[in-house]
C-alpha cells in the first residue's frame, strides 16, 4: 500500500536538520510514498468588500485574503458565484480524518471545534506533518481577514480527528481510522474528510461508514493517486460502494485528471481540483499540495454550503446535487461517473432545467460588485504570517528537499512521483 503527501518545511523542523533558510515562505509541496509491510498499517494518502443579497439572506464578503489570487482551484470552482448564495454555517460540522491540525492558526481557529487524537489518546491534535492543516483549509479557511486563504466553505464548524503522526511509529492507522469514524458519529457531525485510503478491504472499516450512514453522514473520499483504474483495482474507503461515499478524483488548471490520481467510470463520482493548491499550514504558514487528498476538502465544502442552504437535505441528495451538476468535460469522459468537474454554484442553484434550489436567478452579476482588480490577477508577494508580513513564493528545491529527507531517516517516507 502507498499514499501520497506532503512534506512541510517550517524553520523550526530546519534547526533539526541542520537547514537554514531565511524567514517564513509559502512552501511548494513535493508528494512522497509512504510504504507499509505491515497488514493494517494504512499510509497517509498523502480585495474589495462586495455586498450580495438574496430573497433571504444578505450576505457581505471581504475579498481581501491575499493569497486568493493564487487560489486557481476557487476560480474554477465558480467559488465567488457560489459565495453569493451560501456562505456555510457554523452549525454544520466536519470532522476531518487526518493527521491532525494547527487549531491556532490565524486562518482556522475561528473555525474549529474541540477534536481528538486517536493515535495518543487525548485532545491534543497537534499536525506534525502539516496535511491535515492543509486539508482543514481547504474546506474552511476563514475569509475576509485579510489573512492567507479562504476556505471552500467560509462559514464552518472543523472537527479534527487525528489518526497518523509521522513521529510516533508502528500505528495502526487503519484503526485508529475506524476509531475516528465511530467518534464522529457519536458526535453526531454532519460531514466526514476521508483525503486518505489504502488498496485495503476493510469490513469494519465499512461497517462503520455504513453507520455513519445510517446516521445521515454524508462521507467524502480520495479516489487515491495510485495511478490506476479504480474500477479495477480498488481503493478503499472510497471504492466501499455506499451511497453517502463519494469518491473524488484530482484535476489541473487544464481539467485533465493527474497522471498520479485514480481514475474510473463505475468507482470515481467527480473531479475537483488538485493541483498545486494553497492552502493553510502549521504555525500561520501557508503553501501548496497536489493530489486527490486537496480535490477532495474541495467537495466536502460544496456539501458545507449546500446543506447551510438547505439543512434538511439527506447525505444521498447532497451526493446527488453535487454529481449531477457539476460541468460536463470532455477530458472526464472515461475518467469517472458523470465527466463532471465540480461546480461550486450550480451545486447551490441547479435542481432541474427550470428550477433554482435557493430562488436566485441563475445570472447573478447584477448582485456582484466586482473590485477594480479581476480575482484571478497574478502576485509574485503575498501577506503571509504575522513575523514577515511580506513574503514571496518559494518553490523547494528537489534536491533540498532529499537532502533533508535523507536526515530524516525512516520515520518519514520516501519520494514518490512529482506532479507538476
Amino acid at each position: 500500500m502507498k499514499h501520497q503527501f506532503g512534506l512541510w518545511l517550517i524553520v523550526s523542523l530546519m534547526s533539526i536538520f541542520g537547514v537554514v533558510l531565511v524567514s517564513f515562505h509559502f512552501h511548494q509541496y513535493e508528494q512522497i510514498e509512504l510504504s507499509s509491510k505491515l497488514k493494517n498499517k494504512r499510509p497517509l494518502e498523502l480585495g474589495q468588500t462586495q455586498i450580495v443579497k438574496d430573497p433571504k439572506t444578505e450576505f457581505k464578503i471581504a475579498l481581501n485574503d491575499p493569497a486568493l489570487v493564487q487560489a486557481w482551484g476557487l476560480k474554477k470552482s465558480s467559488a465567488e458565484l457560489a459565495w453569493t448564495v451560501s456562505l456555510g454555517n457554523r452549525k454544520i460540522t466536519v470532522a476531518v480524518i487526518d493527521t491532525g491540525c494547527d487549531v491556532n492558526h490565524e486562518d482556522l481557529k475561528g473555525n474549529i471545534v474541540p477534536g481528538w487524537n486517536f493515535v495518543s489518546n487525548n485532545s491534543d491534535v497537534t499536525d506534525n506533518h502539516g496535511h491535515g492543516t492543509h486539508v482543514a483549509g481547504i474546506i474552511g479557511a476563514v475569509a475576509g481577514n485579510k489573512k492567507g486563504v479562504a476556505g471552500v466553505a467560509p462559514n464552518v464548524s472543523i472537527m479534527c480527528l487525528k489518526y497518523f503522526d509521522p513521529l510516533v511509529p508502528r500505528t495502526d492507522n487503519l484503526k485508529n481510522t475506524i476509531a475516528a469514524i465511530s467518534y464522529a458519529i457519536d458526535k453526531k457531525v454532519d460531514i466526514i474528510n476521508y483525503s486518505g485510503g489504502g488498496t485495503e478491504f476493510s469490513e469494519l472499516e465499512k461497517a462503520a461508514i455504513e453507520r455513519a450512514r445510517k446516521a445521515g453522514i454524508l462521507f467524502v473520499a480520495a479516489a487515491g493517486n495510485e495511478r490506476s483504474n479504480s474500477d479495477k483495482y480498488h481503493y478503499y474507503p472510497a471504492d466501499y460502494g455506499l451511497d453517502n461515499i463519494i469518491s473524488v478524483t484530482a484535476i489541473d488548471k487544464e481539467t485533465e485528471v493527474l497522471p498520479s490520481s485514480n481514475y474510473g467510470i463505475e468507482t470515481v463520482d467527480l473531479a475537483a481540483p488538485g493541483h498545486n493548491i494553497i492552502s493553510t499550514l502549521p504555525n500561520n504558514t501557508y503553501g501548496f499540495l497536489t493530489g486527490t487528498s486537496q480535490a477532495t476538502p474541495f467537495v466536502t465544502g460544496a456539501a458545507v454550503l449546500l446543506k447551510a442552504l438547505r439543512p434538511s437535505i439527506t447525505a444521498q441528495d447532497i451526493k446527488k446535487h453535487i454529481i449531477n451538476t457539476g460541468d460536463l468535460v470532455a477530458s472526464l469522459n472515461g475518467k469517472t461517473r458523470t465527466s463532471r468537474q465540480l461546480n461550486l454554484y450550480k451545486v447551490l442553484t441547479v435542481v432541474d432545467s427550470d428550477v433554482t434550489a435557493s430562488g436566485l436567478a441563475m445570472n447573478p452579476e447584477k448582485n456582484i460588485r466586482y473590485s477594480s482588480e479581476d480575482f484571478s490577477a497574478e502576485q509574485t508577494s503575498v501577506a503571509g504570517t504575522a513575523s514577515d508580513p511580506q513574503v514571496s513564493l518559494f518553490h523547494l528545491s528537489e534536491n533540498l528537499g532529499e537532502a533533508l529527507k535523507n536526515h530524516m531517516g525512516p520515520k518519514l517516507p520516501r519520494k514518490a512521483g512529482l506532479e507538476n
